[in-house]
């Protein structure tokens, strides 16, 4: 009995040993060429043409063509030269400054004023960067985060999303530590204020390279650090009681902030050599229809250089294992290469399509007021593709219109209802306020409650805690305020 029980403990045991467990489980795994791919997505054209040009010196399989002179009198040009005796050549009776004068200008579009030399706030800033005892890497973060500082020298926009660009720039993670310590790195540059997130920062960062021993210096510091929100709002007797002043210390204080710059970057009135934007789609309209095109296309100037790979393979002999992978790794590259890139425009094209459709009274009348609200979920839900993709595809491009370049980020904006119920997009309301405000008379400057007035006059009945809003979110301090300020 006793050996039985023992036989059937053993036999349980090793039943347990061997029994099968059946588990699932759900793992997020995305390959390298997937994140390549998403690299791909995020380049703008400039960056594209750089790209190819890297994989053109690094893959020698990979091979593009040449683009040929479409110009029908160089040709003829070039024959004259070769009738051409040096004597006569050299033998000019016209001044050497005027042909040098019209190798930049026509005729008709000869400037009555010398143009002096333009460094961009940006350029000067990364020239600062570069005297700094700093590691590689920090200065490569701060020259990347300075390029992404909008015309006015501020970073509006969300850490988070900074973040996530440097992710897949240098296709490591960075964290928004990393971020912070780089605009730190970046606050301590001219112009003062350089890399503030706001007007606030802005102010103070003014307000702290003064004389902290001034009352008001330290009053105006006090206010905008801590009463900020109070000031924005009117809260006068508020501000009265915290800082234990009265309504003539309060002008003077104020009066002191007017003299300070809400920007750190502030467009100059005389001549400014503008960067020029290369846009990624160019949309046009041909009556009631819109068409959507790709600026310049890649995909279909470069190619594999098979005849290469062809000589190659024979020259290598099947025992040498290194040389072979080498080849065919190459290959492989060249062609996954090529079909990323073709890839990426199909899917440019087709989120384009459905934004040009979704927006088609937009792009037809070129009025701000027929943009409908539009987020990248309507996006998604039209075209078919992931959130993401199209988050990436719509970063960084601009497109060319009929009506001007536009960048395709402002196309999105979350939609509001009217009093009427009507759904309108966000970026109507906010310019007409901006209209509105900068027609306004600056010592008697609209309050909100006027601002709802005029775009109830517009066909808009928005409440006046929306307008507010609005405001807010483009900066624009309160009547009593610019009042002061004009």
């Amino acid at each position: 009995m006793a050996l039985r029980l023992f036989y059937g403990r053993v036999s349980e045991y090793i039943k347990s040993m061997i029994s099968q467990q059946q588990t699932q489980r759900q793992q997020l795994k995305i390959l390298p060429q997937q994140i390549q791919l998403l690299n791909l997505y995020f380049l703008n054209s400039i960056e594209l043409e750089q790209r190819i040009k890297n994989e053109l010196e690094e893959n020698p399989f990979l091979d593009q063509k040449s683009e040929d002179n479409d110009d029908p009198d160089a040709a003829l040009k070039t024959d004259v030269k070769d009738f051409q005796d040096w004597e006569e050549y050299g033998y000019d009776d016209t001044p050497d400054y005027k042909s040098e004068y019209q190798n930049y200008f026509n005729t008709e579009q000869t400037p009555n004023i010398a143009i002096s030399s333009h460094l961009h706030y940006k350029d000067e800033a990364k020239q600062q960067l570069h005297l700094l005892d700093l590691p590689e890497e920090d200065i490569m973060m701060a020259e990347y985060v300075i390029d992404l500082l909008n015309s006015q020298g501020l970073m509006d926009r969300p850490l988070e999303e900074v973040a996530d660009d440097l992710s897949f720039q240098f296709q490591s993670l960075v964290e928004i530590e990393t971020v912070q310590k780089a605009l730190a790195i970046i606050q301590t540059l001219d112009p003062i204020g350089i890399g503030t997130t706001c007007v606030q920062e802005c102010i103070l960062a003014q307000l702290k390279i003064m004389n902290q021993k001034r009352p008001d210096v330290r009053c105006a510091t006090k206010l905008i650090e801590h009463h900020y929100n109070d000031l924005m709002h009117r809260q006068f007797e508020k501000i009265h009681h915290a800082l234990n002043i009265d309504e003539e210390e309060l002008r003077v204080v104020l009066n002191l902030i007017g003299t300070l710059k809400f920007y750190p970057v502030i467009e100059s009135s005389g001549y400014d050599v503008k960067n020029t934007i290369i846009p990624d789609f160019i949309i046009t309209r041909h009556g009631e229809d819109v068409q959507v095109n790709l600026y310049t296309s890649k995909a279909s100037s470069v190619f594999v250089n098979q005849s290469l790979y062809d000589q190659l393979a024979q020259q290598i002999s099947a025992k040498d294992r290194s040389g072979n992978h080498y080849v065919k790794s190459k290959l492989q590259s060249a062609e996954w290469f090529i079909n990323a890139v073709k890839q990426r425009e199909d899917t440019m094209l087709r989120i384009m399509n459905c934004i040009a459709k979704i927006q088609h009274e937009y792009f037809v009348e070129g009025d701000i007021r027929y943009l409908k609200p539009m987020v990248l979920r309507n996006v998604s839900d039209q075209s078919g593709l992931d959130i993401s993709t199209i988050s990436r595809i719509t970063s960084n491009k601009y497109a060319e219109t009929h009506f001007g370049i536009i960048y395709l980020k402002d196309l999105f904006s979350e939609g509001i209802a009217d009093k009427k119920g009507e759904v309108i997009s966000n970026k109507v309301i906010q310019s007409v306020i901006e209209e509105a405000i900068s027609g306004e008379d600056k010592r008697h400057p609209y309050t909100d409650q006027q601002l709802v007035n005029i775009l109830s006059s517009k066909g808009y009945n928005i409440a006046r805690r929306t307008v507010a809003k609005y405001r807010e979110q483009m900066r624009i301090p309160i009547a009593q305020i610019r009042a002061v300020w004009a």
